[in-house]
């Protein structure tokens, strides 16, 4: 585990965007973990998070000319990260959806730069996978190519088949799809400090029967 993934845990915890209990997911499953970045709610944590997707985007090496945030977690991820990367001397255009095009004003659905060239998806999670979907298409359409997505957590768990939804997305659209973080991660974070042990062995229990390592 690197020290950028334990920092990003701490900082998980801390602003209880990573909780523990009792919690009814997507797929109808009782997970014993939550993660809900809708938490890191504040300036300075928005601000945090922009500096951790902009690393994690750096350090994929993967080549892209602008990146996008599907409505509506995805407005502040894409926003974060894109003065996060001009901080690191990389001014990159980004854009953003509406949930419903707009007929007046400037009207259409995007709100941003203009979709062209290779777009990098930046979005907190991938459930069913349907805003990456949902942005694939928009993309296709302004006849642009999807270069891949960073999420923050990848839940590494099966979704309709054996594969996690991550790896059906990545495989779906033959791109890379990295996170932040992974569940296991966390089980390995939580090993290592000796925290939450009680939540740990729930956690375990919950990989070995919808775990996808």
């Amino acid at each position: 585990m690197t020290s950028s993934t334990s920092l990003f845990i701490e900082f998980a915890l801390e602003k209880k965007v990573l909780q523990f209990g009792n919690f009814l997911t997507k797929a109808g499953r009782n997970s014993p973990y939550f993660f809900n970045l809708g938490a890191f709610n504040d300036g300075e944590s928005l601000k945090r998070l922009g500096e951790f997707y902009a690393n994690k985007i750096i350090d994929t090496k993967i080549e892209f000319d602008m990146i996008f945030g599907p409505a509506y977690k995805g407005i502040p991820l894409v926003s974060a990260s894109s003065i996060a990367l001009s901080n690191k001397s990389k001014n990159i255009p980004y854009s953003f959806n509406r949930k419903e095009a707009k007929d007046h004003g400037e009207g259409g659905e995007i709100i941003g730069s203009s979709i062209k060239g290779n777009v990098l998806v930046i979005d907190d999670v991938i459930s069913a996978g349907t805003s990456i979907n949902e942005s694939y298409k928009l993309i296709h359409n302004n006849g642009a190519k999807i270069a891949g997505v960073i999420v923050a957590i990848d839940r590494q768990e099966k979704g309709k088949n054996t594969l996690s939804a991550t790896q059906e997305i990545a495989r779906k659209y033959s791109i890379p799809v990295i996170s932040i973080i992974n569940l296991e991660d966390i089980i390995k974070y939580l090993e290592a400090t000796n925290r939450f042990t009680n939540e740990l062995e729930s956690i375990k229990k919950y990989q070995n029967a919808y775990g996808v390592i």
